[in-house]
């Protein structure tokens, strides 16, 4: 075996395979895929085939369709029998409305059928209780492990080489990063480590001392005999019954996700374990866990109760906390993970193939991968306790109707803000973000004003979320906001690396705060946050909550590609932050502070608030008047009751991020993540007046100052329909678009959406909202003074 390669793939199934095969495809040939037996003998060979595009994440739509578009091309056993999706309930035929609607923006012939059609499509199943369908056409099954094949023999042609029968013992890593792996045939040096291991995956993380968050899911599903002549039979899916059917053959293939799943596990509190000899093998049958879904199956397909099982099949299958692929880069940098595919790895392995391939070659993704990437899961998910209770959780709903606001309750809480008991004390409703325990707004402050939204967006809303945003703007807010992500950028060469990473001019005069973003190479904005210059090599980014460990990964890249060797840290818990916003917010400070708070907007200035000190920083996310009032988190509970006593006497009202949302919209800040993100650019995105041009930084020569489409606010005619992302939009009745974010605004009484548009748009365009054209108005912002 060569001692060297340029990079190594660990892991043959039909990941490692489409990631080799893509990596040919850009000209890389030298390319080595290990699997310690056979390939597909991990959870591709058990998979049970089917093949869905569409998905709530735009991004694994896309990615979907790629691989549906590959498979036409491989001699790998595809076959396009079309998708059905049942609602056994209005509630998920509403949801079957909205993702007809979603289908619309990605080109999917989606359609809604009745319930006849359903079973002339699929005539081996019973009706009753059945109120809708959708079919999707394209959609269809492949045979696993002639697909891992077939991938595999496209790598070999493009150069790659593929060694079964080699375990690897180890990876190397020098000075962070990755130099070599090890193996019972020999070490291979390398430059580049790609671990697509399946259920092996968090193990060979660890080699690298890398934790990937996953868990192997025992998961079963059924082979009948054969009991029919039909041919062409489409996927069926009832998730209100938590199954879904393929034909195989002359019978079927049953499964679906029950509610009592079972962690496959080894060794003391090692949740991510595999045993040394588990290679090409199944766990042993559980037919008392099946009994659920078995028992739902006979249900919509009656013929369940008599026909003979050929086969029960159960095998282990790698979940992530969070149902979402784990892929990207890791902190140990030439270390790339493409793992985590929790069950639907088949589906989504050709497009998981294309992108793993384009970062490692071009350094990034051609999509905004965020939602997958491996750096979403923070530091908390390095407990194998915690990431075994969120992918629970996690498989036993996953066909649970998600609402909008929904949230799970797995392992919480466990981040808590220095006022938390303060908030629960007071009525609070928490959310959860990145581990920490959010206010989404408070009961108490319910006033039952207000009228409800239509549909989905009234499901989890609350009348205190219209009257946190009113007081704001009448009188003043005050939110709790310490979850926010901040990072410290210090030591010689922090302010000409910062002046490189964002299109803004940061490194100006001590105390200034500038808003900005940080480019990738094609111009998209890769972060959007705050940089507060706090001494001459001495930054404070802010950003948002989620997206800390994000912003940290990227500057700490394009430090090492410049060789700055600045301190970049992540101070996150370090500070409690509390936004008082307002037209009395002024007033409230006054009665807690000797310093003056004249000082201008975008600027911060050290000061005491009661017997608090404090960092003040005068930017506001609601577009009112007052500051983020930063202090180190043993005086958190501290700050926050002085405010709270000294603005009682105003009215002053604690609030929570719906609120905070609603006053956003009307303001016409953008969401990274939403409205923005890798794939946009800070003049389609209505951010142009961050861009310096006539400084150089990352992004700059990829920037077109006039875009042929832009971030647009429409208003919608019925202010009951309220968009919430990804709704299509029509612009002369035609789609040409779809909703990045949307809500209600409380003051300016308008349901508001944003869409990327035509830059030479008219005025008036359609957003689609749970089955209705709803006409709309491209308004500016923003929508209240």
């Amino acid at each position: 075996m060569s001692d060297s390669a340029r990079i190594v793939i660990i892991g043959g199934g039909v990941g490692g395979a489409s990631v080799a095969y893509h990596l040919t495809q850009l000209g890389e040939r030298d390319v080595v895929v290990l699997e310690r037996d056979e390939l597909t003998s991990g959870s591709t060979f058990h998979s049970a085939g089917l093949v869905g595009q569409l998905r709530a994440d735009p991004t694994l739509t896309r990615m979907n369709q790629y691989s549906v578009e590959l498979y036409r091309t491989l001699d790998a056993g595809w076959t396009e029998c079309g998708g059905i999706k049942l609602a056994s309930t209005p509630e998920r035929m509403a949801e079957i409305r909205r993702q007809i609607g979603w289908a619309r923006t990605f080109g999917l012939p989606l359609e809604e059928i009745s319930v006849a059609e359903a079973v002339e499509l699929f005539p081996l199943m019973d009706p009753e209780g059945v109120v809708g369908a959708a079919y999707l056409p394209t959609d269809g099954q492949i045979d696993p492990s002639q697909l891992c094949y077939a991938l595999a023999a496209r790598a070999r042609e493009g150069g790659a080489t593929i060694r079964t029968g080699t375990r690897v013992l180890g990876i190397d890593v020098v000075n962070g990063r990755v130099t070599g792996v090890r193996t019972d045939q020999g070490d291979i040096a390398c430059e580049i480590v790609v671990n697509c291991g399946g259920m092996f995956a968090a193990e060979i993380g660890r080699m690298a001392g890398v934790r990937v968050p996953i868990v192997p899911m025992s998961h079963q599903y059924v082979v009948t005999d054969a009991f029919h002549d039909h041919t062409g039979l489409p996927t069926l899916r009832d998730p209100d019954l938590l199954v879904y059917y393929r034909q195989e053959v002359q019978g079927l293939v049953m499964g679906g996700y029950e509610r009592t799943c079972a962690p496959w596990t080894a060794g003391p509190n090692a949740y991510d374990s595999v045993p040394a000899d588990f290679n090409g093998r199944l766990l042993p049958e559980d037919w008392p866990r099946l009994e659920e879904i078995f028992d739902n199956s006979r249900t919509r397909v009656p013929a369940m109760a008599d026909i003979g099982i050929r086969k029960l099949i159960n095998g282990p299958e790698a979940f992530t906390p969070d149902n979402e692929f784990c892929l990207g880069e890791t902190e140990v940098a030439g270390f790339f993970v493409a793992a985590g595919f929790c069950a639907h790895g088949i589906a989504g392995a050709g497009g998981i193939g294309k992108v793993m391939a384009e970062w490692i070659v071009e350094g990034e993704p051609s999509m905004d991968l965020w939602h997958m990437d491996v750096r979403r899961f923070g530091r908390h998910y390095r407990s194998p306790s915690y990431t075994l209770k969120r992918a629970v959780e996690n498989y036993e709903t996953y066909y649970d109707i998600r609402y909008p606001g929904h949230e799970r309750s797995a392992g919480r809480p466990l981040r808590v803000s220095p006022a938390y008991a303060w908030h629960a004390a007071h009525g609070a409703v928490f959310g959860e973000k990145s581990g920490w325990e959010r206010v989404n707004y408070y009961a108490t402050n319910d006033d039952g004003g207000g009228e409800r939204p239509a549909g989905w967006a009234g499901r989890l809303w609350s009348p205190a979320i219209g009257a946190e945003h009113r007081a704001t703007r009448t009188t003043a807010g005050l939110f709790d906001e310490s979850s926010f992500a901040k990072i410290e950028v210090t030591g010689a060469g922090a302010a000409q690396l910062l002046e490189w990473v964002c299109d803004n001019r940061v490194a100006r005069e001590v105390g200034a705060i500038t808003y900005t973003q940080a480019l990738n190479r094609r111009g998209g904005i890769e972060c959007d946050f705050t940089v507060t210059r706090r001494g001459e090599q001495e930054f404070l980014i802010v950003t948002g909550t989620a997206f800390g460990s994000h912003d940290l990964g990227w500057l700490r890249k394009q430090a090492a590609h410049n060789g700055s060797t600045v301190r970049i840290a992540d101070v996150t818990g370090q500070y409690a932050c509390f936004a008082l916003w307002g037209p009395r917010a002024r007033d409230i400070v006054k009665e807690l502070t000797p310093d003056p708070m004249d000082f201008p907007f975008m600027s911060s200035r050290e000061i005491t608030v009661g017997d608090v000190p404090v960092l003040a920083l005068r930017v506001t996310f609601v577009g009112e008047h007052g500051w983020e009032l930063y202090c180190s988190s043993e005086y958190g509970l501290a700050l926050w009751q002085a405010l709270w006593r000294a603005g009682e006497p105003y009215g002053l009202v604690a609030g929570g991020y719906k609120a905070i949302d609603s006053l956003r919209l009307e303001k016409g800040y953008r969401v990274w993540g939403a409205d923005i993100g890798p794939e946009t650019t800070p003049y389609e995105a209505g951010l142009g007046f961050c861009v310096k041009p006539d400084k150089d930084f990352l992004g700059r020569d990829a920037l077109d100052p006039a875009p042929e489409r832009r971030l647009r606010c429409v208003t919608l005619s019925d202010p009951t329909a309220v968009a919430l992302g990804n709704e299509p939009v029509r612009l002369d009745g035609r789609v040409v678009t779809r909703v990045t974010s949307g809500g209600y605004g409380y003051t300016a009484r308008e349901s508001i959406a944003y869409a990327y548009l035509p830059a030479e748009t008219g005025a008036e365009v359609e957003i689609e909202v749970e089955g209705a054209w709803v006409p709309g108005t491209v308004v500016k912002t923003p929508l209240v003074p």
